[in-house]
């Protein structure tokens, strides 16, 4: 198998592979816990310190675990990490922590760790194992704001509200009102609003994922066919 280079690497999981818009996991969460962007990112640091870790840790006992208990090695070391991520947020950001409840520890069961674990990092170095970890993790982490944006204003008519909640009182001012005395769409607050929002997301990829494919084939020089006639002029003895 080729190995690939960081810059295919970090397309992969920042577009072409996005664990969120292509590959469709992690969805219960992402669905879950958008309805604000402090807590979309709160969840996407989460996912990507167990992400990058579990990368690193599996590249590194890669050629000392027997496949017949690899999968269960792989499950307890994203266990570790995510036990970690848990604490961590309980020690920093409690109020968060208690407002993400039991996707935090759910991010154990997130099948696109387990996933990157067992067709990448088992596969490769440290060094790519780590960056195929951040990226995946960063795309799908963006993902996970973009869609809490959607929701906080189309629910509230606010961005950025409670942002002090992670990263501490200062961050209370920077909530922006986008619109004065906003009836709150509670649809958009609901589950059904992630679901229509994702929806919206994917569709934008691919219609852009298409025109990116019609410009790179108009692009293509055309290869003209047939015999050609050569004239020639002088006289041949």
């Amino acid at each position: 198998m080729a190995t690939k280079s960081l810059r295919d690497i970090t397309l992969d999981g920042l577009w072409h592979n996005n664990p969120a818009l292509v590959q469709l996991l992690g969805l219960c969460p992402l669905l879950a816990v958008t309805g604000s962007v402090v807590n979309a990112l709160g969840l996407g640091l989460a996912t990507m310190m167990v992400l990058v870790g579990s990368n690193f840790s599996v590249s590194l006992i890669r050629n000392h675990v027997p496949d017949a208990v690899r999968l269960p090695a792989f499950v307890m070391i994203i266990a570790s990490f995510t036990t970690v991520a848990e604490l961590v947020m309980q020690a920093f950001t409690y109020e968060l922590y208690e407002v993400l409840g039991i996707f935090i520890p759910l991010i154990v069961t997130n099948c696109a760790i387990l996933g990157r674990a067992d067709a990448f990092a088992c596969k490769n170095p440290i060094i790519p194992s780590v960056v195929d970890g951040f990226t995946m993790a960063l795309g799908f982490t963006i993902v996970l704001i973009i869609l809490g944006a959607m929701r906080e204003i189309l629910g509230q008519g606010v961005i950025f509200s409670d942002m002090q909640l992670l990263f501490g009182p200062a961050a209370a001012s920077w909530k922006i009102e986008l619109v004065k005395d906003y009836p709150d769409f509670l649809f958009a607050i609901l589950p059904p609003g992630a679901f229509m929002a994702m929806g919206l997301l994917i569709a934008l990829k691919n219609i852009i994922d298409d025109k990116l494919k019609e410009k790179a084939e108009a692009q293509k020089a055309p290869v003209e066919t047939g015999s050609k006639r050569v004239r020639v002029t002088g006289k041949i003895s």
